[in-house]
């Protein structure tokens, strides 16, 4: 055979020439022969640029016009070496054959092992977002059997028996709503141990804001009891290592920290909540975080500008800096709302001296009255009933419940009105979402989601956060 100069070379050609009765292959293994055959071709020139492929024919190089004459005395003079290469090339070939096919087998098998793995790891993964450790063998495998029979919600119950969900993830899932900081890294209160068994025993979320209701350890664990002025009670519960899961009972907040059952207020009244929103200044930290924490909105997400003034306290200028406009545009659209809430608070106080919470019933605290110089004809409380602007007005989209006034007295009524609301709903939803898919819901899915699980979190009054975990966790187990 003889080659000639040309700007392509014929793929059966080439390897007619130096494979002997090879030919007609895919251009796949003709790239494999060329790699691995033509490099070991005596007097192979390089250094020349390749063009491109094309179905039926393969490139080689741009000009061969001054190579056919080399080529040629390699394919007459060399005939012996040929065949070596033939024997070459259809021994890579056949390894190469045999690579691809072990390689087609190897994905094949991993295809079905991997579809069959998918419950075991929907298991695993819904057992690392609601416990946060890895579960045992035996968990795994009933979770797994319960995802294969179609019960994905039951498999997150069983990692919601595990008690670093009490531990760890509902502890971490909390805290950061008892302090100012918002950081997960605060001790474990009476704040926190609330919540958690409130959860753990089912108790109507809704009533986390008013109920007369306070955990505490077990009075037969070895640690100090419960203390108003400190938290070494839930200091000693946590150093030493006890299981929330378990070590935690309910009680009346009343009973145990003597407030009036009428002034409890659930986690507002505790005195994690005290020392950190009732310390100092208006009292308007309780308000505000509360609104935070468990409505989800801030302050400026809940400015309304067109809500009457008649409410606002006289610690608040009128005219900041001399100009007018700036409360009307702007101090107005906060406090026209806040203030008339936030004045359900206004027996309430922390006592640093003490460490406790302090309640003066009928008698209004003094911090109410500071600055009242400000703008003598601003509101003066004479009590601690509140009402609710929001009602109208934008901040209507909060979604208040239509059985209730919209008016009250007091803390625990507050919390009431605020708990029942569409959006205190919506926000347990939201965070656990957060805690759980380790996001914010991010799209048109997540969203509807989420108002799917805020629909059955209220559905009967239920309010139940331990299938809102469930429901989320099967909802980002993946497939």
């Amino acid at each position: 055979m003889q080659l000639t100069g040309s700007s392509w070379v014929d793929k059966s050609a080439v390897v007619k020439a130096f494979c002997g009765e090879l030919a007609q292959i895919s251009v796949t293994t003709f790239a494999f022969l060329r790699v691995r055959l033509f490099p070991y071709v005596p007097g192979r020139p390089v250094g020349q640029t390749e063009t491109c492929i094309t179905e039926n024919q393969a490139p080689w190089h741009q000009d061969l016009s001054t190579q056919a004459e080399g080529w040629n005395s390699v394919l007459a003079e060399r005939g012996a070496i040929r065949m070596k290469y033939k024997r070459k090339a259809v021994s890579l070939l056949t390894r190469g054959l045999i690579a691809s096919f072990m390689t087609g087998l190897l994905m094949s098998l991993t295809s079905v092992a991997v579809a069959g793995d998918l419950e075991r790891r929907q298991a695993k993964r819904i057992h690392d977002r609601i416990a946060g450790v890895p579960p045992s063998d035996t968990v795994l495998t009933a979770m797994e059997n319960a995802i294969g029979a179609n019960n994905a919600l039951g498999a997150a119950d069983m990692a919601m028996a595990n008690s670093a969900f009490y531990n760890v993830t509902l502890k971490n899932f909390a805290t950061p709503w008892t302090n100012r900081d918002q950081t997960v890294f605060a001790p474990l209160n009476d704040y926190t141990a609330t919540v958690i068994g409130m959860i753990r025993d089912d108790v109507p979320f809704n009533q986390l804001l008013s109920a007369d209701i306070i955990y505490t350890g077990d009075p037969s664990l070895p640690i100090p009891g419960y203390d108003t002025t400190s938290n070494a009670h839930y200091q000693a519960l946590e150093d030493g290592g006890y299981d929330l899961m378990t070590d935690l009972v309910p009680d009346q907040q009343s009973t145990v920290t003597g407030l009036p059952a009428s002034a409890t207020a659930g986690v507002m009244t505790t005195r994690a909540a005290a020392e950190a929103f009732f310390v100092a200044g208006t009292n308007r930290a309780m308000f505000r975080f509360t609104l935070l924490n468990h409505l989800c909105n801030d302050l400026e997400q809940v400015k309304d500008t067109s809500r009457p003034a008649d409410r606002i306290r006289q610690d608040i200028s009128r005219s900041p800096g001399g100009d007018s406009r700036i409360f009307l545009n702007s101090c107005v659209g906060c406090h026209a709302g806040m203030d008339p809430m936030a004045q359900a608070f206004a027996y309430y106080n922390f006592d640093v001296n003490s460490g406790s919470i302090e309640y003066t019933q009928g008698v209004v605290q003094p911090k109410y009255f500071i600055n009242s110089d400000t703008f003598k004809h601003g509101y003066v409380t004479p009590d601690d009933s509140w009402d609710n602007y929001w009602r109208e007005g934008q901040n209507s989209l909060l979604g208040w419940d239509a059985g209730l006034t919209g008016s009250g007295n007091g803390a625990r009524e507050l919390g009431i009105e605020l708990a029942n609301s569409r959006a205190f709903a919506s926000c347990q939803v939201k965070k656990v979402f957060k805690t759980v898919c380790l996001r914010e819901p991010g799209n048109a899915a997540d969203r509807n989601q989420v108002d799917t699980i805020t629909d059955n979190f209220v559905a009967n009054n239920s309010y139940n956060m331990k299938n809102v975990f469930a429901e989320t966790a099967v909802y980002c187990m993946g497939n």
